[in-house]
């Protein structure tokens, strides 16, 4: 692997040998350990002659699918005009590079402005999904997001008063009426405010907490507490980034059971058993 400056004399010819475009494909990195990734972000990353990367977000661990002679940059301290010359050279000299974003590229990864910038020079893009980070914290300690009866959504979202502004009626205390499973984003920080905010949108203190710190990284912190202890376990732990918070009482809840499963349940492969299928009947129309 070589790093190099955007600009230079040496130009990288592509893995392809195509020069008439270039491409960008957004890799999802997953939430950090390097085998999380999909076959195709591996491959992704395997195929390109430029890899983009962030040190303060991406685990290293996922450049060992980069080429020997793949130029390795780390955009931790580049703002989106420090890595547009990149894209330009990739127009230029029909490069394909690798952009890893953590977790999933659909999520808080600026993804949006960066294709419409591509699409604007005429580059080739490519989106692969990763794991995300709540997905990553749900697996980590077994359990289920939506419990039947007791949680059927996911709300994903973050504190507002960050550095970016959140869209009315977004807060998370309104979102927290819903009293469903949620996943808090960059608030580990404010903890106290991320409490109090769920407190008022309705969630009892006895919910359980699930607080996550670089799940499946070699250090990895994964915290169970209730609502009324999240702020003072955030910060008896020092956590302040790379930190999401799982809510809901579908972190503790068990003994309902899914209808799909059930034998009284049919669909296009499976007939229902008709004493079960009487059985579901009456249990719907009771409950």
């Amino acid at each position: 692997m070589s790093i190099g400056p955007a600009t230079g004399s040496a130009s990288i010819g592509s893995a392809t040998g195509s020069a008439t475009m270039g491409r960008v494909l957004f890799v999802g990195a997953g939430p950090g350990a390097a085998d999380l990734l999909t076959f195709r972000a591996a491959k992704a990353i395997a195929d390109a002659d430029v890899v983009i990367w962030a040190a303060s977000l991406v685990h290293p661990d996922v450049l060992v699918h980069a080429r020997d002679d793949a130029e390795i940059v780390d955009s931790a301290q580049l703002p989106m005009e420090g890595v547009l010359p990149y894209y330009e050279r990739a127009v230029a000299e029909g490069l394909t590079i690798a952009r890893i974003h953590s977790g999933d590229p659909a999520l808080w990864g600026a993804l949006q402005e960066q294709l419409d910038r591509c699409v604007e020079m005429g580059l080739d893009t490519e989106v692969i999904p990763g794991v995300s980070s709540f997905s990553a914290v749900a697996a980590a300690v077994g359990r289920e997001l939506t419990i039947p009866e007791v949680a059927q959504s996911v709300v994903l979202t973050r504190l507002g008063g960050g550095k970016t502004p959140m869209p009315p009626g977004e807060e998370v205390r309104e979102f927290a009426r819903h009293g469903t499973t949620m996943a808090l984003f960059l608030s580990a920080a404010r903890s106290g405010q991320l409490q109090d905010e769920l407190v008022e949108g309705g969630y009892p203190e006895d919910t359980p907490c699930v607080v996550a710190y670089q799940c499946s990284w070699p250090d990895e912190l994964i915290v169970r507490c209730s609502l009324g202890e999240l702020s003072a376990t955030v910060k008896a732990h020092k956590l302040w980034k790379h930190t999401l918070v799982l809510v809901g009482p579908a972190l503790a809840a068990g003994g309902t059971r899914s209808h799909l499963y059930h034998p009284g349940h049919f669909h296009g492969f499976r007939r229902a058993e008709p004493s079960a299928r009487r059985s579901l009947r009456e249990a719907r129309r009771s409950s």
